[in-house]
């Protein structure tokens, strides 16, 4: 249908920005790709080339091929009709269920088979050509962070690739978009394994959703180089033009709940939302605002969150400073998933694959877990957010209600509960300040206190912290949002 609205577009006069027919219907067909690769020079995962008929010609080409293996389907995409095969009963079982989700999913049930790369990286080539035969590739992306096949963090450029790799990969891709003669941006899709060997993974002939980051360390809009691309212009600017100037990191922000299969989605209406554009260096993509409803028709994703720094490290601390800055109620969210990724140790050391998540959460994602330290800075935050909800009720219009009768109580004896336990807190104020004792430690914390925000920016002993304030229930719990995780606490 949407080869059949091109066609007639053009037959129409009407341009359309993106590559011809041809080449999206080549490269959207996992079997032809392929096959263009090979005749491309482009390295190529060992498998089958052709349709599989069965299954029981699926056990036999797996065989050959040698385990594991991976079923996929030929028109497939976004991580349907996948699935990896270890033996001859997981291939029949594989056969069965991807040929079914590819037909649902794609009205097209092909089949093709291939070696499974385990434990690979995922690292794509953007690329850029226009109508005249040039083309470009600009850099990569490092997409490896996925759950269930579906990419959740990408960033530019990737920590494991090398110059002479990166020009190598760069070359195959360019050389695979000239094969198609394809005009406009689009992506090719590489696996990488620990050697660094690197095959062809497929095409795709569209802005891919993580294109900003690309945008951010090369300078380069893409969207209007394929409106000029469109237009029938050559491209400005040469290989040796193409930069990679500081470092870029996309968090995918889901309308999911984290904790069940690392994001099953969640639906409902925002009934607060707040992005974190007062972060420097920050891009926020949505298509929603305050109010839109989340539905089951379309894709979870909220926004595209973007950041950018002169080094990885720069990056990676503006994005969890904009997790912790951004405000989504009504829906369950991802971000505290997020949050943890990108301040885990392996992460942050680019210590990497595809099977991340799995890996370090054999048993799903259960939150942040508080050190001892955190969990102080917690009990001190909140027995001090309470300490000043109070102090405020004394007040109508910011004058005191009973102006005769002035309170001069400065320290309280508090019981908070977080989880399981019960901590004796004692707070005393001093001016803006609060002095809390929590196991025998005295914090100190500071902020300005303004009630009103949803967004308390906290100091605890000279370490800033960005709270979120949550709703309070009948029972007295007010839920806050602490290093990317909601914790529930009570003052008993």
């Amino acid at each position: 249908k949407v080869l059949s609205s091109l066609s007639l577009q053009a037959s129409e006069g009407v341009t359309f920005i993106g590559p011809d027919t041809q080449a999206i219907q080549a490269m959207g067909d996992k079997i032809e790709s392929k096959l263009l690769a090979k005749n491309a020079k482009v390295n190529t995962i060992p498998g089958f080339d052709g349709v599989v008929k069965d299954a029981d010609e699926a056990v036999r080409i797996a065989r050959e091929i040698g385990y594991p293996v991976m079923i996929k389907a030929s028109a497939g995409g976004g991580g349907k009709g996948m699935r990896i095969a270890w033996d001859d009963e997981e291939t029949r079982e594989g056969f069965r269920f991807s040929s079914q989700e590819a037909a649902s999913s794609f009205g097209d049930d092909r089949l093709l088979i291939e070696k499974f790369i385990d434990n690979p990286r995922h690292i794509e080539i953007q690329v850029l050509a226009d109508k005249h035969g040039n083309a470009l590739w600009l850099n990569e992306r490092e997409c490896s962070i996925q759950r269930r096949n579906q990419k959740v963090v990408e960033e530019a450029p990737s920590t494991f690739l090398d110059p002479e790799t990166r020009r190598a990969m760069g070359e195959q891709a360019v050389a695979l978009a000239k094969a198609v003669k394809y005009s406009s941006a689009g992506t090719v899709e590489f696996l990488v394994d620990s050697s660094k060997n690197f095959y062809f993974l497929e095409m795709n002939t569209r802005l891919q959703v993580e294109h900003p980051v690309t945008e951010c360390i090369t300078g380069l809009d893409l969207v209007q180089e394929m409106i000029r691309v469109a237009k029938g212009y050559p491209l400005r600017h040469k290989q040796a033009d193409i930069p990679i100037n500081g470092w870029a990191v996309e968090c995918r922000v889901y309308a999911e709940d984290p904790y069940k299969s690392f994001g099953l989605p969640s639906i409902g209406k925002l009934s607060q939302y707040q992005e974190p554009l007062h972060v420097p260096s920050v891009r926020v993509d949505s298509g929603i605002q305050q109010g839109s409803d989340i539905s089951i028709y379309y894709d979870p994703m909220i926004s595209k969150l973007i950041t950018y720094g002169s080094n990885r490290a720069e990056a990676l601390k503006r994005m969890e400073e904009a997790l912790d800055n951004y405000v989504i109620r009504g829906v369950a969210h991802n971000i505290s998933l997020l949050r943890e990724v990108i301040v885990h140790p392996r992460f942050v050391q680019g210590d990497i694959s595809t099977k991340f998540l799995p890996e370090v959460y054999p048993d799903g994602f259960k939150g942040h877990k508080l050190t001892d330290l955190e969990r102080r800075e917690l009990l001190a935050t909140a027995a001090s957010l309470y300490v000043a909800e109070q102090l405020r009720s004394h007040h109508f219009l910011g004058t005191p209600r009973i102006p005769i009768a002035k309170s001069k109580r400065s320290s309280w004896e508090l019981s908070v509960r977080l989880g399981d336990g019960i901590y004796p807190v004692t707070v005393s104020k001093d001016g803006t300040s609060f002095f809390v004792e929590v196991d025998g430690m005295k914090l100190n914390v500071t902020s300005e206190w303004n009630l009103a925000s949803p967004l308390l920016s906290v100091t605890i002993d000279g370490t800033q912290r960005t709270i979120q304030r949550l709703s309070r229930n009948a029972s007295g719990d007010t839920s806050i949002q602490f290093l990317g995780t909601v914790v529930s606490i009570t003052i008993v």
